[in-house]
This record gives structure tokens, C-alpha cells and sequence, in this order.
């Protein structure tokens, strides 16, 4: 934690700034309940029943997806999470030394609009969790009126959490994170007893296809977090073991992710309609004993939450960076309220929660993607991040490069996501190279958007950054020459 939030108290009033090196007290290890925390979801366990329903994969192959997709999305979170450490400031800020001060409003903007549809998404999946218990303990049947207010109460408490700032996030997650592992060794333990043990171990092996797609599927949204990970170790030294923080990364995912995949995999076997409910919740009631589901849907409910909460507390940052000159605990406001919107939508009016789900993962892999490559890429040429520099939005700034633009990132990203794109299959959307090949079948579209952006990126040559010598010279002439450092 840093000083200046514990002194400050339980608001967290710093923005997109660079932190000071010495408020950067923050620990490893302290990232381990952040990313528990951020994946304490029932969604796994409805992805975890489409590996059994959707791509026929038996228990083993659904073993080894739920125990690669962690290490191969969250290994990236971890990656990423390295450049917050080196730059002491939120990813969206840091990505203005690689795209430009003008051009990270790209990629920026993208990433700030697809995480509408993730709180989105999660916003109803606890409103769905919290309607659920209501019909359980007390018998009060859903109606589009209490859809609303369930919603709302929903959004208000993840603005409430989210705008408080890091420490709040991170307190809550340490103690969700006990919680929800209690609770998931219970209904692991009913599962024991209850499954028909020889229905799940008698099915047939799926292809190898389905399982890189599966693996696709639940590393979506840890890909998600990519661009968040410097969010949350910016508070962390410079001399912070890179190491650790992957490794902490992944392993407070995969403690989460495998466990409830399989979950998912083996409630499946009984209830097939799970991969395909109205509602990714209510099967909880129908298959686990009220004394369990009650409590584990509670708990479940807190962890969209807090999901929701590290995501808006982002989404802050990122809407900060696009230019909104308000504090970040009221940026965080505006994604709040479009969350509202877009979930009343999704709870009236949507027939398939799971397709339109499933639709959107597929293409917000892309999205977050095509960024990955190109920061990534940077990232891996030794970047050292000026906080002078990425405050400044003028032309002095010394990330102005030409007009504002890297043109190479900016090409790189675009050439990238549009390949992606063309590769990706969804109910919403098919690229022209979705078939007929190995990226497009195996569903490998986010892929090639990392590759591609990458090497691109990677052989394009560079705009050169300007010594602070010449910022003032450039900002009293309007085409001013760049100087190689």
C-alpha cells in the first residue's frame, strides 16, 4: 500500500500521475489476493460446463484447459504488470511513451469501450446472483421491476468500492478471497459425494481443436487484464522481483480458475443445460443444497463486485487519459452509469446469456490484444517511462513525437487488430478468414492480433524521442526537428 493512501485515509486521490518513488512501499505478495479476487466468478463455472457441453471435451482435456488458459493469459497480466513497477503509473498512462500522447487515445478509447461490455457483463451476472438468493430464502420471484433494482444496487455498490480507490479494492479482496476458498472446498466436497463419478470419467475425448479453443475461451478474460496490470503494481519499488510478480500473478489466477472450471466441467455432466442457462446463477440453487448455495452465492455475489470494482477503478485511469478533467473517483462515475444502461438491456432484453457472452469474449480478445502486442513489444526494448514526460499532453511532451502519433505502434495496432478480426469467429461477427485454416478453426484470432502487432511494431522504425533541450524550441515552432537520445 502506499503511504500517501494510508495517511489520506480510505480515498485514494491520486490519478494517472507517476507515483513518487517514495510513497512506493508496496509488497509482492500483495498482489496474490488481487488477482484471487479477480476471478471469483460463477462465470467459470459456466464456461467450464460449455468445454463439457459446446466443445465435447472429457474431464482430462477440460483438466489440462483450465490449467493453461491461467498460466498463458495471466502470465501476460504479469508480463505487462512488470512495465507498472519501471513506470509507477497505470498502463493507459504508460502506453502515451509508446503510442504518442495523440495516438494512445486509440487504443485508449477501444479498451475504455470494451470494458463497458465487461462491467456490463459482470453487473448483471451479480444482479442475476442477488435474485437468485431472493427466490431461495424468501420466494420472491424475478420481475423486470426487481431486475432494475437489483442492477442498481449492484452498480451503485461497485461505484461506491471502486471510487474509494487501491486500498479499498485490495482490502476486500483479501478477505472475499478466504471466503470464497472456504466456501468452494464445501461445494467441491458436496461435489465429491454427489457426482456420478463414471459419467464423467466414461466420456469421449473432444478434438484438439476444441481444446485450443477452450483454452481461448477462458483465457479471455484474463487478457482482459492486461492493460489493468501496471494499475496495480505501480505501487510496487523499482526493485520488485519481476519474477514474483508473474508468478504471483498467475498463481493467485490458477488457484481460482482451475478449481471452478472443472466445477463447471463436472456439473455439466448432469446438468447439460447449464452451459446454455437463461441466467449463468440460478442452476446454483437447483444443484447445490440451500444450506451451501445460499452462502456461496452471497460470496459469489461480493466477487463481482470487487471484479467490477478493479475494472471501474481502471476504467478511471483509462478515462482520465482520454482527456476528463475530473478526479478519478468521479471518472470511475461514468462507466457506473453505463454499466446500468447496457446491463437493463442485456437483463430485458437478451434471450441467450451465455451466447451473447461467449460472443463478446471473442471479440474483447481482440481488442485488448492487438494493445498487448505493441506494448509488449516496446516493453522488451528496455523502455524507461519520464513521468515529466507522460503528464505532459502538449507538444513539449517528449512522447509528442510526430504530431502527437508513434506511427509505428499506431500501424502496428492497427494492422494487427484488423488481422485479428478477420481470423475471429463469433454469433456476432465473422471474419473472412475465420475457416479453411489452422488460426481461424483452432479460434486463435487474439493470437495473431499479438504476433502480428508485435513483429510489426518490432520492425518499423521508431520516431525519436526529444531532449528536453529542444521541448521548448518545439513548442514555439510548429514543425519542430527531432533529436535522437
Amino acid at each position: 500500500m502506499s503511504k500517501t493512501a494510508e495517511n489520506e485515509g480510505a480515498l485514494e486521490t491520486r490519478g494517472i500521475e507517476q507515483v513518487p518513488d517514495h510513497e512506493r512501499t508496496a509488497r509482492t505478495r500483495e498482489l496474490f489476493p488481487t488477482w484471487v479476487g479477480a476471478n471469483i466468478s460463477v462465470l467459470l463455472l459456466t464456461m467450464g460446463a460449455s468445454l463439457v457441453v459446446a466443445y465435447r471435451l472429457n474431464f482430462w482435456q477440460a483438466l489440462v484447459v483450465a490449467g493453461a488458459a491461467p498460466v498463458v493469459s495471466y502470465g501476460l497480466v504479469g508480463l505487462i504488470g512488470i512495465a507498472g513497477k519501471r513506470g509507477g503509473a497505470p498502463g493507459m498512462a504508460l502506453s502515451r511513451a509508446v503510442f504518442g500522447q495523440r495516438g494512445n487515445l486509440l487504443p485508449g478509447s477501444l479498451i475504455w469501450v470494451a470494458r463497458w461490455g465487461w462491467e456490463t457483463i459482470n453487473a448483471v451476472t451479480g444482479a442475476y446472483a442477488l435474485l437468485t438468493v431472493l427466490d431461495i430464502v424468501f420466494g420472491i420471484r424475478a420481475n423486470s421491476v426487481l431486475d432494475m433494482v437489483t442492477l442498481l444496487a449492484f452498480v451503485v455498490a461497485t461505484f461506491a468500492i471502486s471510487g474509494l480507490g487501491i486500498n479499498a479494492v485490495q482490502k476486500c479482496n483479501k478477505y472475499a478471497a478466504y471466503l470464497f476458498g472456504a466456501f468452494s472446498v464445501l461445494v467441491l466436497g458436496y461435489l465429491v459425494v454427489d457426482t456420478d463419478w463414471s459419467a464423467v470419467f466414461d466420456r469421449s475425448a473432444g478434438s484438439v481443436a476444441a481444446m485450443i479453443t477452450g483454452v481461448g475461451l477462458i483465457a479471455a478474460g484474463g487478457v482482459s487484464w492486461i492493460p489493468s496490470a501496471p494499475d496495480f503494481t505501480r505501487y510496487l519499488p523499482r526493485t520488485a522481483s519481476s519474477k514474483g510478480i508473474v508468478g504471483v500473478t498467475v498463481g493467485g489466477a490458477g488457484i481460482v480458475v482451475l478449481p471452478m472450471v472443472l466445477m463447471g466441467a463436472v456439473m455439466a455432466v448432469s446438468t447439460p443445460d447449464l452451459a446454455s442457462a437463461a441466467d449463468p446463477v440460478s442452476f446454483l440453487g437447483e444443484i447445490l443444497p440451500t444450506w451451501i448455495a445460499v452462502p456461496y452465492l452471497l460470496i459469489a455475489l461480493i466477487g463481482m463486485l470487487l471484479i467490477n470494482s478493479m475494472s471501474m477503478y481502471s476504467a478511471g485511469f483509462t478515462a482520465q487519459t482520454l482527456g476528463f478533467k475530473v478526479p478519478r473517483h468521479w471518472a470511475v462515475s461514468v462507466n457506473a452509469v453505463i454499466s446500468l444502461v447496457f446491463g437493463g438491456v442485456l437483463m430485458l432484453v437478451a434471450t441467450s446469456f451465455m451466447g451473447s457472452f461467449i460472443a463478446f469474449l471473442s471479440l474483447l480478445a481482440v481488442a485488448f490484444s492487438a494493445w498487448v502486442g505493441v506494448f509488449g513489444a516496446d516493453m522488451l526494448r528496455g523502455r524507461e517511462y519520464d513521468g515529466e514526460a507522460l503528464a505532459d499532453t502538449g507538444r513539449t511532451s517528449a512522447y509528442w513525437y510526430r504530431g502527437g502519433f508513434s506511427p509505428a505502434a499506431v500501424v502496428a495496432w492497427a494492422v494487427g487488430l484488423a488481422a485479428g478480426l478477420m481470423f475471429t469467429t463469433s454469433d456476432w461477427f465473422t471474419g473472412p478468414l475465420a475457416t479453411d485454416n489452422f488460426v481461424g478453426e483452432y479460434g486463435l484470432g487474439w493470437v495473431a492480433t499479438v504476433v502480428i502487432s508485435a513483429l510489426l511494431y518490432a520492425v518499423l522504425p521508431k520516431p525519436a524521442l526529444i531532449v528536453p533541450d529542444a521541448r521548448a524550441e518545439r513548442a514555439e515552432q510548429p514543425e519542430a526537428e527531432t533529436v535522437t537520445v
